[in-house]
């Protein structure tokens, strides 16, 4: 049986986000511990101990040890040395922009790139049968293309530089705001 410890007690800010970040997490599909992990971490002021975090989320060690070791794989925490003492203590990627990046990333690379590979199967294995419709093909065809839209349009944004990026961004806020309301087929 996985032994549990008591909770440290922290602000209910931060608990509540914390509690919030881990439900987050857990719509888009990544493990509930992992993500209040990442939000404990992220909110700390100083590096943490993996058994830090266990008293504090009032988790179990192995819990918190796999939860670690995905958040590094993300690149979204990372190990820092504390002279004089040899426990690994892990601290989080704190700029928001950096955190979105790497999120986005592994988001892209899990579920953008399969997909396109499968919709460019699927549409070339569709070209030669006769036994798919044309509504089938066509429609196939139409969701390859959305998708390596999406594909080449984060790609592109990967390359402008931070402060471009917030200016399109808000410049996105203001066109949006002048187009007419309403769905247009």
């Amino acid at each position: 049986m996985t032994e549990i410890t008591a909770k440290k007690k922290l602000p209910a800010v931060v608990e509540r986000f914390i509690l919030h970040w881990g439900d987050m997490g857990d719509e888009w599909g990544v493990n509930r511990s992992v993500s209040q992990i990442h939000g404990l971490l992220y909110l700390a002021e100083a590096p943490m101990t993996a058994e830090d975090i266990a008293d504090t989320l009032g988790m179990a060690r192995s819990n918190v040890s796999n939860s670690i070791k995905e958040l590094l794989s993300w690149g979204l925490i990372r190990r820092v040395p504390i002279l004089g003492d040899r426990r690994d203590h892990f601290e989080a990627e704190t700029d928001i922009w950096e955190v979105a990046a790497k999120i986005a990333a592994g988001r892209k690379e899990r579920e953008i790139d399969p997909a396109l590979a499968a919709l460019r199967a699927c549409v070339s294995d569709a070209a030669g049968d006769p036994a798919i419709s044309p509504l089938a093909s066509k429609r196939l065809k139409e969701m390859l293309t959305f998708t390596e839209l999406v594909d080449r349009w984060y790609t592109q944004m990967l390359n402008v530089p931070r402060p471009r990026l917030v200016a399109l961004i808000k410049l996105g806020e203001k066109i949006v705001s002048f187009l007419p309301t309403g769905r247009v087929k």
